[in-house]
C-alpha cells in the first residue's frame, strides 16, 4: 500500500523534496559547511557517521514536517543507517509521513562532449532489491550538461531513460536529473534541446508508466509546463545547482508547477555549533522559504 500512498502524496500534496544525497565526493565540503573539519574524522567510515549526525539532526528536527517537507533523497549509506532506533527511510515515511528516496547513481565519467554521463551500475538491481526491504519510493540519478551539443544531451537523456526503464522494471519511481551547468555560456539552448529529447523519450513510454524529473531552473520562466502537464510525469523538481536560495527561490516562483529538491540551499546556514533552538529556528525559516516558493 505504501507505493500508492506515496504516489498520492508526491503528485497532490504541496511541500518540497529534501535532498540529504551528498556521497562520498561531496561529504567533505557539505561537513566542512556545517563546521565539521577533515581532522574530526580519520576515514571514511567516520567521514559518513558524523555526516549521518548531521542528517538524523535535520531529520529530527521539529521544523522538519510532513507539512512542509513532502519526500527526502538519501544516499545508500544512508538507508542502512537508522534514526531514532529505525532504519533511516522507515523512520522518513513511518514517523513524519515524509516519502523516502534514494539515489543510485555511481558518479559521473569524465566530461566528453560537453557532457557528463553516468558511470556504468551494473549492480544497480541488487541495490533496488535492498531497497525493498525499506518503505522506499523512488530513485534519482544526474548527469551534467555543460554545452549545447544536441548528439550529446540526446546521449545523456538516452542514458537516463535506460537506467529509468530498469529502476521501473523493479518497481520503484525514478527521478531523471540531467543538471544543466548554470555557468553554461548557451543554458537556454541546452535546455531547449533537452525538453525536445525528453518529450521524444516520454512519448515512447507506455502509457501506463511514470517518470519524475529534477531539473536545473531554466532560463525562461515556464519554460518546462509541457512537462508538468504530461500525462506520464509524476512531477518535476528543481535543483538549486550553485544558485544561492535567494536566487534558487525567485527562479522558482517564477516556474509554477516546479516544486524544490534543493541540497546545498537546503542546508545553508546550518552549523554543529548552533543550540538547539537556533538549529531549529535557522531550518524553519529554511523550510518556510522553500515551501512557500514552491507552493505559489
Amino acid at each position: 500500500m505504501s507505493f500508492s500512498e506515496q504516489t498520492q502524496r508526491i503528485a497532490n500534496d504541496d511541500g518540497f523534496i529534501a535532498a540529504l544525497d551528498q556521497s562520498g565526493g561531496s561529504t567533505p565540503k557539505a561537513l566542512k559547511i556545517y563546521g565539521v573539519n577533515e581532522d574530526e574524522y580519520t576515514n571514511e567510515e567516520e567521514m559518513f557517521t558524523k555526516v549521518h549526525e548531521m542528517r538524523t539532526r535535520i531529520m529530527t528536527c521539529d521544523a522538519f514536517t510532513s507539512e512542509r517537507v513532502l519526500g527526502a533523497i538519501l544516499f545508500e549509506n544512508t538507508m542502512d543507517r537508522q534514526v531514532n532506533g529505525k532504519p533511516t527511510a522507515n523512520y522518513l515515511w513511518e514517523d513524519k509521513n515524509v516519502v523516502p528516496f534514494l539515489k543510485v547513481d555511481k558518479g559521473l565519467a569524465d566530461e566528453e562532449n560537453g557532457v557528463q554521463l553516468m558511470k556504468p551500475m551494473p549492480d544497480l538491481e541488487a541495490l533496488l532489491d535492498k531497497a525493498k526491504a525499506y518503505p522506499i519510493f523512488g530513485t534519482k540519478m544526474r548527469s551534467v550538461i555543460h554545452t549545447a551539443n544536441a548528439d550529446a544531451i540526446e546521449a545523456v537523456v538516452s542514458q537516463q531513460f535506460d537506467v529509468a526503464k530498469r529502476i521501473l522494471a523493479k518497481g520503484f519511481m525514478p527521478i531523471i536529473e540531467p543538471e544543466v551547468n548554470i555557468e553554461s555560456a548557451d543554458k537556454a539552448e541546452s535546455e531547449a534541446l533537452l525538453k525536445a529529447s525528453f518529450l521524444k523519450h516520454l512519448d515512447e513510454l507506455p502509457a501506463d508508466q511514470k517518470v519524475m524529473f529534477k531539473l536545473t531552473l531554466p532560463e525562461v520562466a515556464g519554460f518546462y509546463q509541457e512537462l508538468i502537464d504530461h500525462p506520464k510525469v509524476l512531477k518535476v523538481v528543481a535543483l538549486s545547482g550553485g544558485y544561492s536560495r535567494d536566487e534558487s527561490c525567485q527562479r522558482l516562483t517564477d516556474n509554477k508547477g516546479i516544486i524544490a529538491s534543493f541540497s546545498r540551499a537546503f542546508t545553508q546556514g546550518l552549523a554543529k555549533a548552533q543550540s538547539e533552538d537556533e538549529f531549529a529556528s535557522t531550518m524553519d525559516a529554511t523550510i518556510d522559504m522553500i515551501y512557500s516558493a514552491s507552493k505559489s
